[in-house]
């Protein structure tokens, strides 16, 4: 076992509803103890289930965490990033989509990027309070702020917490712009916050869509919800007078790519009227996830995918170089922007509207004496 209690071992084989396959080691570890097995399975605590490859596999348990953020509000300067300013509610995400660029970040606290990212969460349960405190601060200068941008902020775990719900109240009441991004259902239970806040240009959202095939979806994304279920969210928020867009990530080579139009033809019908790609990104251990993914599933497939991804990346697993990392360069990635670009036109998408900051009311600050006046 690990200090940290994980067990350590290179892979369990598919894991029903979960996207990674094994706990893959985080940059920042610095002793990795290993287990050998002496063949009668007493070194893991497996499940009597078996895995797709006939292996036994774990089945390990989402764990919630509660946390006192000291800080709520995050600052961004990247320059191929249309957002200043982000919160996040939770760390780590059940949705265990396999190729989610935040895996890493789960490093950072001693875990590991690959099962730990989607079992192992916390939930800043003082956001709200957190977020009051920042608006109301006198050097406080408004500019919209991308809710659950690391992590998505409408994740299974929100459904009892309400973070997103709180931090949501919050922005409302201070007439404060807000964009989210989410590839959740749960967001519609918002709507009545959120239709308001549209009317005064406070909001838009766009539903992530990787795929249209729901199998694909399953092992790309087990614990988010269907593809079709995505399309209907565009459609409710589109009649709620949401502003909505799709946002088409990632293109995974020779994987997904292939849904490209077919992502943009039917978000549109739904509603979406703003639409954007972004390329597989692999940073850090999220190579190894993705790689022991497509080992598993497309093995026949593995060495095409990862070639492709290496010619869009210079010859590379990653290159995080601004304004290459969201879309590649070479052949295949100009092929990937030339087809965007034709269905962008062809179907007529356009873009959401610009959010509206000077409505912004800073909140009171709390006051022992109360609310006299």
């Amino acid at each position: 076992m690990r200090d940290n209690g994980k067990v350590a071992v290179e892979k369990f084989g598919a894991i029903k509803g979960r996207g990674a396959a094994s706990y893959v080691t985080g940059r920042y570890e610095k002793r990795v103890a290993r287990a050998e097995d002496d063949g009668w399975g007493s070194t893991y605590d497996f499940s009597d289930a078996a895995g797709e490859q006939g292996e036994l596999a774990p089945r390990p348990e989402t764990v919630v965490t509660e946390e006192r953020a000291r800080s709520i509000v995050s600052r961004n300067d990247s320059p191929d990033i249309g957002f200043g300013q982000s919160v996040n509610p939770y760390r780590g995400c059940e949705h265990g989509c396999v190729y989610c660029f935040a895996r890493p970040s789960h490093a950072y606290l001693d875990l590991s990027p690959g099962l730990d990212f989607e079992t192992r969460l916390y939930a800043k349960t003082n956001a709200a309070e957190r977020l009051r405190e920042e608006l109301a601060r006198p050097a406080y200068r408004c500019s919209p702020i991308a809710l659950g941008i690391n992590t998505d902020a409408y994740q299974p775990i929100e459904r009892r917490y309400r973070i997103t719900r709180a931090l949501l109240e919050v922005l409302a009441e201070c007439r404060h712009p807000v964009s989210l991004i989410t590839k959740s259902a749960l967001i519609q239970r918002d709507l009545d916050l959120l239709a308001p806040m549209a009317e005064q240009r406070l909001v838009t959202v766009y539903v992530s869509v990787t795929t249209l095939d729901n199998r694909l979806s399953a092992k790309l994304e087990p614990r988010a919800a269907a593809p079709h279920t995505r399309l209907k969210t565009i459609q409710a928020l589109h009649e709620a007078g949401i502003p909505v867009g799709t946002m088409v990530a990632p293109v995974i080579p020779m994987v997904t790519d292939h849904d490209l139009e077919g992502i943009l033809e039917a978000a549109f019908a739904a509603g979406a009227r703003a639409a954007g790609y972004v390329l597989l990104r692999l940073p850090h251990e999220l190579k190894e996830v993705w790689r022991e993914w497509l080992a598993l599933h497309y093995p026949d497939r593995a060495r095409h995918v990862m070639s492709l991804v290496q010619q869009m990346r210079g010859g590379k697993d990653y290159d995080a170089t601004f304004g290459k990392r969201m879309r590649g360069e070479g052949p295949f990635a100009d092929l990937i922007a030339a087809r965007f670009a034709k269905a962008h036109r062809r179907l007529g998408y356009g873009r959401l509207p610009p959010l509206d900051g000077s409505r912004f009311l800073a909140p009171r600050k709390p006051s022992p004496q109360g609310e006299l006046f």
